[in-house]
């Protein structure tokens, strides 16, 4: 399981929102590409970055930024945050990120979704955000009706390869990741699926880790220091 540090850009500068608010926001950075570094340095082999603006805007804010952190590390990003038009995703991977993670666009347009994963392959990732068990878009201020296993299911038919389930009550809040609801979504798919929001402890991952996830994506955990992430991926990573 890999263990994937996250890096939310706001306004240039590294920050947790707590819930998904944008009006709850903790800056732990005004240096990204720093933060990139140190995670790099720490052993990750990946690292998770969203443009939360573009994910408010419906656009990449963050472009020249996301290119000076792919060239600051050589190990693989995913990238998320606006990406809802064919020319983005391009756009996105043409800067040097590994996988491009769509997730308004999975509710929105089906065709667009079924587009990327014809030209890009596996390195599109459809990140299922849910409250209560439905999901919700536009930087997961709007609530749909549809839930997490339903898009599952209808983005899997599309091509899709890998999820990434986020439960928004929990991202950021140090609580504990929903683990009821990641257990019945893999129970639904063979696809891998990539748990975040609410992890805080080892003994999280460790679970998630039994449980069977592809990876965890970790971020205020590690910026308050409740994980260590050197010795998070020594006891996890394989």
């Amino acid at each position: 399981m890999e263990v994937i540090p996250a890096i939310d850009l706001k306004g240039g500068k590294c920050v947790r929102l707590y819930q998904g608010d944008y009006r709850q926001e903790t800056v732990f950075s005004e240096e990204p590409t720093e933060i990139a570094r140190r995670w790099q340095s720490l052993g990750a082999r990946r690292l998770h970055i969203v443009d939360l603006d573009g994910a408010a805007k419906g656009e990449l804010c963050h472009v020249s930024l996301i290119e000076e952190i792919v060239q600051s590390v050589h190990i693989p990003l995913q990238l998320g945050g606006g990406l809802r038009r064919i020319e983005a995703i391009a756009q996105a991977l043409e800067l040097g990120v590994a996988r491009a993670i769509l997730g308004t666009a999975a509710i929105e347009d089906r065709a667009l979704i079924q587009e990327a994963c014809h030209r890009f392959g596996s390195r599109i990732i459809v990140s299922i955000d849910a409250r209560d068990g439905y999901v919700a878009t536009h930087g997961w201020q709007e609530r749909t009706a549809v839930t997490a296993i339903e898009l599952v299911q209808r983005m899997a038919s599309l091509g899709v390869e890998r999820f990434i389930y986020t439960d928004i009550a929990r991202d950021g809040t140090l609580t504990e990741p929903n683990f009821d609801a990641v257990t019945e979504l893999l129970a639904k798919t063979s696809l891998p699926i990539v748990a975040a929001g609410g992890i805080a402890s080892l003994e999280h991952l460790k679970r998630l880790f039994r449980i069977g996830v592809e990876g965890a994506i970790v971020g205020r955990a590690l910026y308050t220091g409740d994980i260590d992430l050197k010795q998070a991926i020594a006891n996890i990573m394989v």
